[in-house]
């Protein structure tokens, strides 16, 4: 992801319960969607094995409380807690650099 710098990540790292994976899924997918379309979204990174953790990146604060206070999030935020999380945090994060790897399709450095 090629943002101006600085930007910001929310970390949300969270543990499931077993209750209703369907319904989970179909919810994750709409707020993916619906975040996607949000004035300052950057991107999103997901990785689950038992421990939950998805990234989200935004242009400013401002952004990110937006986000947090959309009615549809909102809605979602309340089922997550009574039905699907045992527990989450969230973190918010400013990001002032960042550098990465990448293995070329020959397979050299």
């Amino acid at each position: 992801m090629k943002a101006q710098k600085p930007y910001y990540a929310v970390i949300f790292t969270s543990l499931r319960t077993s209750s209703d994976e369907e319904a989970y899924a179909a919810m994750a997918d709409k707020m993916n969607e619906l975040a996607r379309r949000q004035p300052g979204f950057l991107g999103m990174e997901h990785a689950r094995e038992t421990l939950g953790i998805t990234i989200s990146y935004w242009v400013s604060l401002a952004s990110i409380e937006a986000w947090k206070s959309h009615a549809e999030h909102q809605l979602a935020q309340e089922e997550g807690r009574r039905t699907w999380y045992e527990w989450y945090q969230i973190r918010i994060c400013r990001v002032e650099r960042e550098y990465a790897f990448r293995r070329n399709a020959s397979g050299a450095h």
